[in-house]
């Protein structure tokens, strides 16, 4: 008796669920190279539940985690195309492409995550989401990226020096290849993907990132060493597709717009989780981690970058802004 209810219940479900896709109208193909169940994931998720639930079913959110439709960079360009509507990226991939994203992408803007809250909630932020447009993209919400920090293979990461001659994958900007070049070691642009079997056969000594990737990743099983110089508080963003976008109604692109920014705060919440969790899961691995470490030669060799990338009347002014947003 009891498994014909259970039975009669996951088949009610089904067809439930079969109705609920059906019933879309339109279903946004959006992409993230991060596993399911990541906040990143997780929140486009969420928000797909509730631009289904207040356009009453019309409209919808399919997630391809894991990178399903490729790495960043190639998801970049297939969203400008309008072959993928929606897409979860970090700023670096866009900083050779959207001189804005450059500034909240250079190395130690940002004092604190809340800082880059204050900072990316506001008019700087909004500013920033505004300047896709111009590249067949909407920007739609910030969500966060943690603190990024160098792991590597070889040794513990005292100081500057100790970076000298070592190789670390960065995302594929020039800004960060010219971040690594300027503490002395060396860069090299990958995918994502590829990191892991590049430090296991010694391609590269290590890689940069937060503590959720260093753990989803594994890339902890094979770099033991982990220093907390926290050199890029990077925001990730959502876009989406402008042909997508503009075959909406104006309602309809209000309730995307509102769905996102309705995402972030369960994003921050589950990426705080998610943040603890993989901070005790790599400590209880072994990994050695260096959290005493002086940033100030970090932050002083950072000057050439600055003076590199920051060399218009507005970008200097958004520098300028952010640094004096408390």
């Amino acid at each position: 008796m009891t498994y014909t209810k259970t039975l009669g219940a996951a088949l009610l479900a089904s067809v439930a669920l079969a109705s609920s896709a059906f019933a879309c109208e339109i279903t946004f193909r959006s992409s993230d190279t991060h596993p399911d169940g990541y906040p990143t994931v997780a929140a486009v998720d969420a928000m797909g539940d509730m631009l289904e639930e207040r356009s009453d079913g019309r409209l919808c959110i399919e997630v391809f985690h894991s990178a399903q439709l490729g790495e960043e960079k190639d998801t970049i360009e297939q969203t400008q195309f309008g072959v993928i509507d929606m897409n979860r990226v970090s700023l670096g991939p866009f900083n050779n492409i959207i001189e804005e994203t450059q500034v909240p992408s250079l190395p130690y803007i940002f004092r604190s995550v809340d800082h880059m809250h204050k900072v990316m909630d506001g008019p700087i932020g909004q500013q920033i989401l505004d300047a896709f447009s111009a590249h067949d993209l909407v920007g739609l919400a910030f969500y966060d990226g943690g603190s990024r920090s160098f792991y590597n293979s070889e040794k513990p990461i005292n100081s500057m020096a100790d970076l000298a001659g070592m190789k670390f994958r960065v995302m594929q900007s020039d800004m960060f290849v010219d971040m690594v070049a300027a503490l002395g070691a060396n860069a090299t642009p990958m995918p994502y993907g590829e990191v892991y079997s590049s430090i296991q056969t010694g391609v590269i000594d290590g890689a940069e990132n937060n503590w959720p990737s260093y753990d989803s990743s594994g890339h902890f099983e094979v770099a033991k060493y982990y220093t907390l110089d926290q050199h890029l508080i990077v925001p990730e963003v959502l876009v989406m597709s402008k042909s997508s976008f503009d075959k909406l109604s104006a309602e309809d692109q209000e309730m995307v717009r509102q769905a996102a920014k309705d995402s972030v705060p369960l994003m921050r919440e589950l990426w705080n989780a998610r943040e603890k969790e993989s901070e005790a899961k790599v400590r209880e691995a072994g990994v050695e981690i260096v959290t005493d470490i002086d940033k100030t030669p970090f932050i002083e060799a950072m000057k050439p970058v600055y003076q590199k990338y920051v060399t218009s009347d507005k970008l200097k002014k958004m520098v300028e802004d952010i640094q004096a947003t408390e």
